[in-house]
């Protein structure tokens, strides 16, 4: 019995690593969009065997990062400015969701506490007259943690997945354009506005105002549609990022 358990982890972490090997590989724009995924390559790349591959681009399918090939196998998809709008919606009305959860738990102030710490210290970054780019990805770093202590406070598995989900299409995360901002004047002052929506945020599901913290979640979400719409004045830019070789921009801002 051991030894099954033993062998059923170790093949889980076999996928693991072949989803993440995957995902970097197409983030990074050496699997480009359109090209079929070859699994025997990618066995040999990723030193695993056919089965977790295959499995992990299972997986990968299901974020929307490849699809079904016509003939067979998976192929990487593109995405256009549409995709990335509607997955940072989708993502902010789930993160709604999940504010008004949490807020309707009347979470305790132990409870609160990591979430409280965490805009603490955003604070502190934030208030420097001018970041470092050590403080952007301080920023980055804590921004994460918030997002994920956001969820994890609604108390839903269910939830919790759907938000991971949307939140690894390309562009789609809390902190996707954090560091497109990094060099410019203007970096610091989009980061208040959004630490203090973080602010208001904790404060409304402190006192269990539902309604209030899923309204705010959404709108701290609809701020990342308007970098999405700043970063396509400057493609050269937004296409060198992680996910940018993905981008299929020629259409118009949806």
């Amino acid at each position: 019995m051991k030894a099954m358990v033993a062998e059923e982890e170790g093949r889980g972490m076999q996928v693991a690593r072949a989803q993440q090997g995957l995902r970097e590989l197409i983030l990074a724009g050496e699997l480009p969009p359109g090209k079929r995924v070859s699994e025997p390559a990618m066995v040999e790349r990723l030193g695993v065997s056919r089965t977790p591959v295959r499995l992990a681009l299972e997986r990968l399918a299901q974020e929307g990062l490849v699809a079904p090939g016509a003939s067979g196998g998976f192929v990487v998809r593109a995405f256009t400015a549409a995709d990335l709008a509607d997955a940072i919606e989708v993502r902010g009305t789930l993160e709604g969701l999940a504010a008004r959860l949490a807020a309707e738990r009347r979470p305790t102030a132990a409870a609160l506490a990591p979430l409280r710490d965490c805009v603490a210290a955003l604070d502190r970054v934030v208030a420097q007259p001018l970041l470092s780019e050590a403080d952007f990805d301080e920023y980055v770093r804590l921004n994460a943690f918030f997002h994920e202590e956001l969820v994890r406070l609604a108390g839903s598995g269910v939830v919790a997945r759907a938000v991971e989900q949307a939140a690894a299409q390309p562009f789609a995360g809390p902190s996707a354009f954090v560091q497109l901002h990094a060099t410019e004047a203007a970096g610091r002052d989009t980061l208040v506005v959004a630490q203090e929506q973080h602010r208001l945020l904790l404060e409304a599901i402190s006192r269990g105002e539902g309604a209030r913290a899923e309204a705010l979640a959404a709108e701290h979400a609809r701020v990342a549609q308007r970098r999405l719409r700043a970063a396509l004045s400057d493609r050269d830019r937004l296409t060198g990022l992680p996910g940018g070789s993905l981008l299929r921009l020629a259409a118009a801002w949806p």
